[in-house]
């Protein structure tokens, strides 16, 4: 009997390294639904591949242009996240949520009633959101799986392992593309040389943030939520390779240590299927083994980690606050509004601010409250930092 599949954001790179691995195996797998934001041409040709029958396409021009273009009368096409009641009668096997953005975090929780299992990719929904998703998870019974390769490998090596047994989880950062850059060129860094990461290919936003090191601090987050380990037990460590992504410590004084090329395909193809089935990778690399160089994070070169010890144990809207505010001063540097090293500058000094301090005392309680707060972040960003 074939897998019933839903992918929230098919047409971005998580989506589409799915759709190829699915592909390879169709006869195993029926996709019931597909989702984009705007990208509608892909989205009809992965359907007319798969021959999907329900779509979603949230952008409104988008929407106008795809329904002139849709395959065939028994394709249903919608402009929201709405409708999923008539799109499912019953539970499917498995759902890949992949929308980037705080905007994926209503969908995210939308679908786990739908789903069996969900492997969630976007790290805004985890961050800002994983009281609401753990909720949902628990009232539904839906099986939850990271997909970040980091929170994918701390799942795997965490197999059978009671949680108070361990004494510390290293996540690795490669560094990116200004670990062994004089420090006064960084300040004069441009866009092209912040999104040029060495190992990744990806987005030129979360480039930026392999770039300062925030994405490390967003990974720290999600580790403490998804794992509940309090922080005091999460540590960063520099390894360029990016071979290693995530090394478990504990109490006994063994380590697991988890290996993998820096390939998307290895983490989503194991939230897809069980261990028996293979996937066809490189040979294991014993120079990349043998030079691993570990280094500890410089706070001269990444002052942004220091929010690591603004942190709140508790949940609150301040992640959303912290969430909002990079993605503005990420904007801005894009633009070229602002230098690569103000990002880091004015993201710890904004956060000292007692309008945004005193989030952390703030519970999230439902999805509008983020989705609120995160609009309102980016008007007194521009107010602050003065930005027409």
């Amino acid at each position: 009997m074939r897998k019933k599949i839903a992918i929230l954001g098919s047409t971005g790179s998580i989506g589409k390294t799915l759709i190829n691995i699915i592909k390879q195996d169709k006869k195993n797998f029926e996709i019931v639904l597909l989702s984009a934001d705007g990208n509608y041409k892909e989205l009809l040709k992965q359907a007319k591949i798969f021959k999907v029958r329900n779509l979603i396409i949230n952008n409104k021009n988008s929407y106008k242009k795809i329904i002139n273009n849709k395959i065939s009368n028994n394709t249903k096409i919608y402009n929201d996240f709405n409708n999923l009641d008539k799109i499912f009668k019953k539970k499917i096997n498995y759902t890949m949520s992949a929308i980037s953005g705080i905007q994926g975090l209503k969908p995210t929780i939308e679908m786990i009633k739908y789903s069996e299992n969900i492997a969630i990719a976007n790290k805004e929904a985890i961050i800002c959101g994983w009281d609401l998703i753990k909720k949902q998870l628990v009232r539904n019974k839906t099986n939850f799986i990271p997909v970040d390769s980091e929170h994918f490998s701390i799942w795997y090596a965490l197999k059978g392992i009671k949680k108070n047994l361990i004494e510390k989880i290293y996540l690795t950062a490669s560094g990116g593309p200004f670990l062994k850059v004089p420090l006064n060129k960084v300040k004069k860094a441009k866009i092209n040389q912040a999104t040029n990461h060495p190992n990744w290919k990806m987005g030129k936003k979360i480039s930026i943030d392999s770039a300062t090191m925030m994405n490390k601090i967003f990974e720290i987050i999600e580790a403490k939520k998804i794992f509940d380990i309090p922080y005091k037990k999460l540590s960063i460590l520099i390894h360029p390779k990016s071979y290693v992504h995530a090394i478990i410590k504990y109490k006994n004084g063994i380590s697991k240590i988890i290996v993998h090329d820096t390939n998307m395909k290895i983490p989503i193809f194991n939230t897809l299927y069980s261990s028996e089935k293979s996937i066809k990778t490189k040979n294991l690399d014993i120079g990349k083994l043998n030079n691993l160089e570990f280094q500890k994070v410089d706070l001269k070169r990444y002052p942004i980690i220091n929010i690591k010890d603004k942190l709140p144990e508790r949940s609150s809207l301040f992640e959303t606050i912290l969430v909002s505010i990079n993605d503005n001063l990420v904007d801005l540097f894009l633009n070229n509004k602002i230098k690569f090293t103000d990002i880091s500058k004015k993201m710890n000094s904004i956060l000292d601010l007692r309008e945004f301090k005193k989030f952390k005392m703030i519970k999230v309680k439902k999805i509008e409250d983020i989705i609120f707060l995160n609009k309102k972040v980016e008007n007194k960003i521009n107010f602050k930092l003065k930005i027409k």
